[in-house]
């Protein structure tokens, strides 16, 4: 089945695969003389989950309205028909929602005019345990819409609730589902480790190619990279008879026209791939409805509607931070956007933009999972279930990109996840290991390493080095936090408001043009940022060793190298401020471990030459062998503590980012210069920038976003920051249809359409239902008349079949009671808002009722909360 017929499909899954509508008993239930309508028992509110999972979903423009003519408010997952009886016409041709805009108003005559139908339900999360949801007082949900907040504690006691009936059964029978229950788990996350592994292979071997291709091409086999081709070449610039250029392809003579047809296909070859990239991703981009955004951002600069929702580009790791914090951002790990990043990631890394693709390997991971997660219904239709596969899938993102997967874990840990348990923590090592062993048995760059910059030393370090660590650690924090503000205020101020941001592809157009042409005049800048960050790590062990000519041997040498590295830093350094952000696969990783590394061996290079040149110094004659000065000072040592400063300084990663130096070195002597290093960039660059690089991006962004690693300085009370002025739903008056969707058109139209009503008996709080489930209740009662009443009034008897007068529905009354939270969580008006943010913090709220004495005062929402913290000062929690 393909995506359109599984989105558009209105069939039971009992009748799946024929065009016969299943067989409907019509029954009815007479009180007194009112009937009484639940709409539980028949309205199956489980959607499909081939993409409808709150997640992945591909199609923003499925859209269903209350009232004809108005806007359309995007609206989840919920089968358009509600699974009542329908036009056979829906049956032959699945509904294209790529093409039409799905408006239940415009449905064909009959579609809910004739009765309501009863027939058994499709097997769904709430079919056999609704009752008892219902009894635990949270009610029953509809699937998450686009940049809405997932209910962390109904998704918990939902899963609670399937544990204890699982448990509850007996025997050998018990046995075996229990077992099979908790085995589920591991076989997600192993199946992800190979899938996620395979992946960072294909796209490892065709950027190292696609890089090689722009120098020329091996003329044996046109799809080996250079330096498999020339494998058996002493120098694999003069002396390999296998590799062809460009010039000596087409016979060029002269030395002069060589080098610039070779400066111009190298210029053009990058220009392919990078365009290619920039227009691949565009026309896979998604168009952001006006209505989610007014609910999806709560930054001043609202995106336009014309706006691309450009999924594959970037490093990805903000928007992995905002959906593991709980939000829902449909498309985002969809299978769309793995196979467009995973393809357009290597064809970026291969045109020689300063960017690299370990950031990226954390996103093409975390759609691995999301989509593997389809094939076990436990994790499947649990958001709260979900986010913890996508927890360890960040961990193999990691773990292949940096052959660590302690250092994938730690990361996992650190840096993106929002709820970590420990049983999350042994399947995400679990999950890494699996990720690593796959990797190295592709051996992508057949050097039996994963990773190309993976290294080793055999020399020790010095005790006085130390203070060069100390001015490493400085640097790096000076240099990352500079880094963090430069791409913010470029994107801020050059992106996003000039004529850039409506012409992406021209930009990439720049950008590639630009950094073509200044990489190729200098030989650091011209070879792959991997291979240079691999020379630059490396050890001279000889004297044969060259390195690109960063092994010097006289003090003479020193400048002309020097100055090359400091040429290659202020080129990657500029580069990458105009270069992240761009809409192409972009990760900061690679660029900030360049730069470190740069000016790492720029230092260690100085104190090479110190060395060699006073070599009688006592600091140095007391550890160093006179006869042996070359090996006294390891530059490749001071070029990784470099890199790691840089990269602390940006990110602010330290305890994972100190393992991942770790597991890249294998050497655990060098721990403690790392660990210095680290902590002093970060203390430097917090100084300066408050926030790393994706905490800067998800503010810039406008991602909802609340950290639970921060403390908030907040001005406010409680009573001044909760809102006082929604409409709520009395239920000791009369509710209509009618004023129910006259209340949700306003609530659609006030900036908070994802949040809901609270329920009051007078002035006394007694429930809470969300937009989502009103509307989604409503849209099934669509055949009765505007004045049929709903009641929000606890049932003693929930199992009560629909029945539906033909024509005359106007006495009838409709129970919204299941789809009601009938214990909402509350705080009092007189409590700290200190405390409202722990609980928001800690239990992943999506709001909070305030209320005096039980009387109702009003309601805080996590959005307007974020919006009001986005006004105020942060510290860094301690």
């Amino acid at each position: 089945m393909d995506d359109r017929s599984q989105r558009g499909s209105i069939l039971s899954n009992d009748n799946q695969g024929n065009n016969e509508p299943p067989h409907i008993d019509v029954s009815s239930t007479n009180n007194n003389e009112d009937t009484h309508h639940d709409l539980n028992d028949n309205i199956n509110i489980e959607p499909r989950h081939d993409r409808s999972n709150g997640i992945d979903c591909e199609s923003p423009n499925e859209t269903t309205s209350l009232l004809s003519g108005e806007p359309s408010k995007k609206y989840g997952n919920i089968s358009e028909n509600g699974e009542f009886g329908y036009s056979s016409q829906f049956n032959r041709r699945p509904f294209n929602i790529r093409r039409h805009t799905w408006n239940p108003m415009r449905f064909p005559a009959g579609v809910f005019s004739r009765p309501i139908r009863r027939f058994k339900q499709r097997s769904g999360v709430y079919d056999e345990d609704k009752n008892a949801l219902i009894r635990e007082g949270g009610g029953i949900r509809v699937w998450y819409d686009d940049y809405t907040t997932i209910d962390w504690i109904h998704d918990y006691v939902k899963e609670r609730v399937r544990v204890r009936r699982l448990y509850s059964i007996g025997g050998i029978r018990g046995y075996l589902k229990t077992s099979f229950d908790g085995l589920q788990g591991w076989v997600l996350v192993f199946l992800i480790g190979i899938v996620t592994a395979c992946f960072a292979g294909a796209v490892d071997v065709a950027a190292e190619w696609g890089s090689d291709l722009k120098d020329g091409y091996c003329n044996t086999d046109f799809y080996s990279k250079k330096s498999f081709c020339c494998k058996n070449s002493a120098d694999l610039e003069e002396s390999c008879a296998n590799w062809t250029t460009w010039s000596q392809a087409l016979h060029f003579e002269s030395e002069e026209e060589s080098w610039w047809f070779d400066y111009f296909a190298y210029v053009f070859v990058a220009f392919c791939f990078a365009v290619g990239a920039a227009i691949l991703v565009k026309y896979n981009s998604l168009y952001a409805s006006p209505s989610s955004k007014s609910s999806s951002t709560i930054s001043e600069n609202r995106p336009s509607h014309k706006n691309l929702r450009s999924y594959a580009a970037g490093s990805g790791i903000p928007e992995v931070k905002t959906i593991l914090s709980g939000f829902v951002i449909r498309g985002f790990l969809g299978i769309r956007t793995l196979w467009v990043k995973a393809l357009t990631l290597a064809m970026a890394v291969s045109a020689g933009l300063t960017l690299g693709k370990e950031g990226p390997f954390v996103h093409i991971a975390c759609c691995v999972g999301n989509v593997l997660t389809r094939l076990f219904q436990k994790y499947n239709k649990n958001e709260g279930k979900r986010r913890e596969i996508l927890s360890a899938s960040a961990a193999a993102g990691v773990s292949v990109a940096f052959a660590a997967p302690i250092g994938g874990v730690l990361f996992s840990l650190e840096e993106v996840s929002y709820y970590f348990p420990s049983k999350t923590l042994v399947r995400s090592f679990f999950c890494a290991i699996v990720a690593a062993v796959t990797l190295k048995l592709i051996d992508p760059f057949n050097t039996g390493k994963i990773v190309m910059f993976q290294v080793s030393y055999v020399n020790d370090w010095h005790v006085f080095e130390i203070f060069s660590f100390l001015i490493l650690g400085v640097l790096g924090g000076l240099i990352g936090a500079l880094l963090c503000r430069s791409i913010v205020l470029y994107s801020k101020y050059v992106r996003n408001r000039t004529w850039l941001r409506d012409w992406p592809v021209v930009e990439v157009i720049l950008v590639v043009t630009i950094t073509a042409t200044v990489n190729y005049l200098n030989k650091y800048t011209k070879i792959s940022n991997t291979d240079l960050v691999h020379f630059l790590f490396n050890e001279c062990k000889n004297d044969s060793t060259d390195l690109e000519g960063l092994c010097v041997t006289n003090p003479e040498d020193v400048g002309a190298v020097f100055r090359l590295l400091g040429i290659t830093l202020i080129s990657k350094f500029l580069t990458c401020i105009i270069t992240f952000g761009i809409r192409v696969p972009a990760g900061i990783f690679i660029p900030a471990l360049l730069i470190g590394a740069c000016f790492g061996r720029m230092l260690g290079l100085v104190v090479q030459w110190l060395t060699l040149t006073y070599p009688e110094f006592p600091l140095f004659s007391a550890v160093c062998n006179p006869y042996k000065t070359n090996d006294c000072i390891v530059p490749g040592i001071y070029a990784m503590v470099g890199a790691a400063a840089s990269l602390a300084g940006v990110t602010r990663m330290t305890v994972s980012l100190t393992v991942i130096m770790f597991e890249l070195t294998g050497a655990l002597t060098y721990v403690l210069p790392i660990m210095t290093a680290i902590m002093i960039s970060k203390w430097v660059a917090d100084g300066l920038v408050k926030h790393g690089i994706y905490d800067l991006l998800i503010e810039l962004n406008g991602h909802p976003y609340l950290d639970s690693k921060v403390e908030y300085v907040t001005a406010k009370s409680t009573i001044e920051l909760c809102q006082r002025d929604l409409e709520v739903i009395d239920i000791s008056e009369p509710n209509t249809i009618g004023e129910l969707k006259a209340k949700l058109k306003r609530l659609s139209h006030s900036g908070y359409s994802d949040a809901g009503f609270p329920i009051i008996d007078g002035s006394l709080l007694v429930g809470y239902i969300a937009s989502t489930e009103l509307e989604h209740a409503l849209r099934h009662a669509d055949s009765y008349a505007e004045s049929t009443r709903c009641r929000f009034k606890e049932t003693k008897e929930i199992e009560i079949e629909i029945s539906v007068d033909n024509g005359n529905n106007a006495s009838k009354e409709i129970d919204f009671t299941v789809y009601m939270d009938q214990a909402p969580l509350t705080v009092s008006q007189n409590s700290s808002l200190e405390v409202v943010l722990e609980l928001f913090k800690k239990l992943g709220l999506r709001y909070v009722c305030v209320v005096d004495c039980g009387q109702y005062v009003g309601v805080i929402h996590k959005k307007r909360l974020l919006a009001h913290l986005r006004e105020m000062d942060v510290i860094e929690g301690h």
